[in-house]
């Protein structure tokens, strides 16, 4: 994905730490005192530009959400968004790699993650940095409850057999496995700015909920 250079993206990002959270390494174990309430905790793993996440946050307003993003020109338009929505107590943002999850939870703080439209990484060289690698789901189970859940969704086929193939070795339940989500959509789905765009052009949205066994 080729990224545009925003030079005014840092400066807007550290004018609001109310949303982009400047340490969140502080919260580990404790980011029920953060949002002031024991609600559960869903995060999203690569967010864009953040539609899912509002959208989400706006929806459920007695779940917590964080939203997770590496770049700073992509996270400014997901903040840009949550301050147009005046800003959910319920949503935060943080600027980090996804695969640092570790530094910033611990076992039991999240409840659910959301992965949606990732990067393929079709080459198999690079099978490692796909986010249902069995790596990342390891670090999943890591930080989520007992039994917590993955849902994932893609326009990319190859990445969503292999993903089905990943979870299944890796011991997790699938409990929904849809092959166009489209066709009979849920009501409460929330539509991200590339299921939006995809979908417009007739191509089919890959959809899965696997949850993790406990031992």
């Amino acid at each position: 994905m080729r990224l545009r250079n925003k030079p005014w993206a840092q400066e807007f990002i550290n004018a609001h730490p109310e949303v982009i959270i400047p340490n969140p390494e502080e919260y580990k174990g404790i980011w029920n005192e953060l949002f002031g309430n024991d609600n559960p905790l869903h995060i999203e793993v690569g967010m864009g530009k953040g539609q899912f996440i509002t959208g989400m946050a706006l929806a459920h307003p007695d779940i917590n959400y964080i939203g997770i993003e590496l770049y700073d020109s992509v996270i400014v338009s997901a903040l840009e968004k949550v301050l147009d929505a005046n800003s959910p107590k319920n949503l935060r943002l943080l600027k980090v790699n996804g695969a640092d999850l570790a530094k910033y939870f611990t076992k039991g703080d999240i409840s659910r993650v959301y992965l949606n439209f990732s990067d393929p990484w079709p080459k198999t060289r690079h099978e490692k940095r796909r986010l249902t690698h069995e790596g990342f789901l390891k670090l999943y189970e890591s930080i989520l409850i007992d039994n917590g859940e993955v849902h994932f969704k893609t326009d990319n086929r190859g990445l969503f057999e292999y993903s089905l193939v990943s979870m299944s070795h890796y011991g997790m339940l699938l409990k929904y496995v849809s092959l166009d989500l489209h066709v009979n959509m849920p009501e409460d789905n929330i539509m991200t700015e590339y299921e939006e765009k995809f979908s417009q052009k007739g191509q089919p949205i890959y959809r899965l909920e696997a949850q993790f066994i406990s031992k």
